[in-house]
C-alpha cells in the first residue's frame, strides 16, 4: 500500500517528525511517500497562511495520485485543503484534524483540543461545527506556543502543552485530549502515560483510518461535493492548476 503524506507547509524538520510517527504508526507492507508542500508559507498558523498552502498541498496530492496512492493524509490539523484535495483525488482524503477528533470521539465522551496559537483556535472550533462533533468537545486550548517553536527547547513547549492538558482534564472535564498540531505527533505517548488518559495524535489516527478505508477499497464519491472539478481556464498564477477533462 502506498501512502502519500502531505505537510500542508514547507518546513523539512516537521516533515520528518510527520513521517516518524506515520511510519510508527503504518501497517509493515505500507510504504511511505512523506513529503512538505510544494510551495507556500513555513507554517499554517490562521486563516491567510491557509489560503496560501492550499496551491501547494494540492499539488503534492496530484504527485501522489500520479504516482498510485492507495490514499492520502494531509498532515495540517486545519485540515488545509481537504475538500478541495477530496475532488482532486480518487483515493480517500483524510485529514489529520478530522481523523483525531472521530478517533477521540470512540474513545471518550468529551474531549479537549491543546493546540498552538490562539489564532488558530476558530478555525478547529469551525471544523468542530462543520464535521458534527462540537458538542463532544469540552474546549479547544492554545498554548501560544508557534508552531516553529515545538521543536526548540527553549519555548518550553512539552511543558505549556502539558499545562493546558492539565486544565482541560480539571476545568473541562474532558476524558481523552487531541494534540491539535502535526509538531506535536511525538508527543502523545508520553502524555498520555503522564495523564492516564488517551492523548491522540491526528498523523497516527490518520495513517490508521487512510489505511483502513484503502484495505477494504472505499474511494472517494465523485458524486455531489467531491465530483471532479469541472474543466475551465485559471488566469495568472493559477493558469498550471487549470482542471482539465
Amino acid at each position: 500500500m502506498l501512502l502519500n503524506i502531505v505537510n500542508g507547509n514547507t518546513t523539512a524538520a516537521m516533515t520528518k517528525t510527520i513521517a516518524a510517527a506515520a511510519a510508527k504508526a503504518a501497517r509493515a507492507d505500507t510504504t511511505i511517500r512523506a513529503v512538505s508542500s510544494a510551495f507556500g508559507p513555513a507554517s499554517i498558523e490562521g486563516a491567510y497562511d491557509d489560503a496560501f498552502a492550499v496551491p501547494g498541498v494540492l499539488e503534492r496530492i496530484r504527485e501522489g495520485e500520479a504516482e498510485g496512492a492507495d490514499a492520502h493524509v494531509i498532515a495540517c490539523f486545519d485540515d488545509t485543503g481537504l475538500d478541495a484535495a477530496r475532488a482532486l483525488a480518487a483515493a480517500p482524503v483524510v485529514g489529520i484534524g478530522e481523523a483525531g477528533f472521530h478517533l477521540a470521539s470512540l474513545l471518550a465522551h468529551r474531549f479537549a483540543v491543546v493546540t498552538t496559537l490562539s489564532r488558530s483556535v476558530p478555525v478547529l472550533e469551525n471544523n468542530l461545527l462543520r464535521y458534527g462533533l462540537d458538542r463532544r468537545c469540552a474546549a479547544v486550548r492554545a498554548t501560544d506556543v508557534s508552531v516553529l517553536e515545538l521543536d526548540n527547547p527553549a519555548s518550553n513547549a512539552r511543558a505549556r502543552i502539558a499545562g493546558e492538558i492539565a486544565r482541560a482534564l480539571e476545568d473541562d472535564r474532558a476524558e481523552a485530549i487531541v494534540l491539535g498540531c502535526a509538531g506535536m505527533a511525538d508527543l502523545a505517548s508520553s502524555l498520555s502515560s503522564e495523564f492516564g488518559v488517551p492523548v491522540i495524535d491526528g498523523v497516527a489516527a490518520a495513517v490508521v483510518l487512510a489505511e483502513g478505508l484503502a484495505a477494504i477499497g472505499l474511494k472517494t464519491s465523485k458524486r455531489g461535493g467531491y465530483a471532479r472539478p469541472i474543466a475551465k481556464d485559471y488566469s495568472g498564477l493559477f493558469a498550471p492548476f487549470s482542471p482539465r477533462a
